[in-house]
């Protein structure tokens, strides 16, 4: 299996912590997304919605979207809760962390450290925004160690990827001490570096 990403994309990293936590054998193709290698001739014949990540199976199939990749590669493993409503609670939460999570935190940090723009400039509307996801994930960690049930699941994966960087567009964690338990637990468990 091949997958296509950019290791400076909380999305394509979330695929490589769930391979690298399950011993998945895979090739890292790397596609410099800020350069455009994501809309190449080639990237797009492969992908055309020209986004990565995506997964390019031996048998030539492809599958795109971070959250989709997840649940293909994690299925039947211990990440998926056994239970179809902690399953559904996890997909609520990968459906949440794409619609109200990585739209805030990501597309700040791309527009402070990718893009040059100082934090103060960010739009106040986007930091508002940010704000209010980590304060969801705020009061849900103070409740539970995990999102779903009593480990870690695709749901912590996904919203770790973008939670760990929040920090660099200006997001404060001083304030949020059980996202700051979760994200060191989650590092450790994860083994990133």
């Amino acid at each position: 299996m091949k997958i296509y990403g950019d290791l400076i994309s909380g999305n394509c990293l979330k695929v490589k912590y769930v391979v690298d936590f399950l011993a998945i054998d895979y090739e890292w193709v790397p596609v410099d997304v800020v350069g455009g290698g994501s809309r190449t001739p080639e990237m797009l014949a492969l992908n055309p919605v020209g986004q990565v990540p995506f997964i390019e199976l031996a048998d030539g199939r492809v599958l795109s979207q971070s959250n989709a990749i997840m649940r293909y590669l994690a299925a039947g493993s211990n990440l998926i809760p056994e239970d179809f409503f902690d399953q559904a609670k996890m997909d609520q939460w990968l459906f949440w962390e794409q619609y109200s999570h990585e739209t805030a935190i990501a597309v700040a940090r791309y527009r402070v450290v990718y893009l040059g723009q100082a934090v103060a400039d960010l739009d106040a509307v986007l930091v508002e925004k940010g704000n209010a996801a980590l304060d969801v994930m705020e009061r849900r960690l103070s409740e539970n160690d995990w999102f779903v049930g009593d480990g870690i699941t695709l749901a912590d994966i996904a919203l770790y990827a973008y939670t760990q960087f929040a920090e660099q567009p200006g997001f404060s964690m001083s304030d949020r001490p059980n996202i700051s338990r979760w994200l060191a637990e989650a590092k450790t468990l994860l083994d990133v570096a």
